[in-house]
């Protein structure tokens, strides 16, 4: 029994298991049909990622600048003003290490989820992403992080465009 299972309490939940009946489970067909449009906002964001670039908008009245951009500013009730073009560096905000895989399964290898403050947009405003080449016990509320980006035939318009955050090398 690894360390981390006495650490998280719990039994992972394996196709054998569902196989062999011994765990309750419920199947079932769904049709999911729906379509999402991102928006002018998110759309500016999107191109820029491709572009390896971050947009944020920012309203006149307070002086916030939002990443991710929105089109209205929550706190003076107005549409926001201008593009504006930040860095792709931060700090950390928060960070949460994760030993759970997308599917609720364990991973041997921890993974760090991070929100990042991202360098020009206002306080607390961020997006949450991973962290890299860094070892999770390292990773601090505060550290400054720089974006590492995908190779530029590699990237989509995706938020994915970045691989990751590390920490700050310059």
């Amino acid at each position: 029994m690894s360390s981390k299972i006495r650490e998280y309490p719990g039994s992972e939940v394996d196709l054998d298991a569902l196989k062999a009946g011994s765990v309750l489970s419920t199947g079932y067909r769904t049709t999911l049909r729906y379509s999402w449009t991102s928006g002018v906002a998110v759309s500016r964001f999107l191109d820029g990622l491709k572009e390896g670039e971050l947009w944020a908008r920012k309203c006149n009245e307070c002086g916030r600048v939002m990443i991710p951009p929105r089109m209205y500013c929550e706190e003076d009730f107005r549409p926001t003003d201008e593009w504006v073009k930040v860095k792709d560096t931060g700090k950390v905000n928060t960070f949460s290490i994760s030993y759970v895989n997308n599917d609720a399964s364990r991973r041997e290898k921890p993974i760090v989820v991070s929100v990042i403050e991202i360098d020009g947009a206002s306080p607390e405003m961020g997006i949450l992403h991973l962290m890299g080449e860094v070892d999770p016990s390292e990773v601090e509320v505060g550290m400054k992080v720089e974006a590492v980006w995908r190779p530029k035939a590699e990237r989509k318009g995706a938020i994915t465009d970045i691989a990751y955050f590390r920490p700050r090398r310059k």
